[in-house]
């Protein structure tokens, strides 16, 4: 269905910004901005870019 186009460091920054922006929503100024970390942390979950996909990117290793 999606092709995988996320890599292993480009995914622990997405989930680690995501986790941190999220937080502002929650924690600290508890603004609704930090909202926004919710597409970082679903794209390095899911390992899918969708603008990744648009430009025919992709972090991930090539097969050997």
């Amino acid at each position: 269905m999606f092709q995988i186009n996320v890599g292993g460091i480009d995914r622990v920054l997405r989930i680690a910004i995501g986790v941190m922006l999220l937080s502002l929503a929650f924690v600290g100024p508890q603004t609704p901005l930090g909202l926004i970390g919710i597409i970082p942390l679903v794209t390095g979950i899911f390992r899918m870019c969708p603008i990744y996909s648009l430009f025919g990117i992709t972090t991930c290793r090539k097969p050997k």
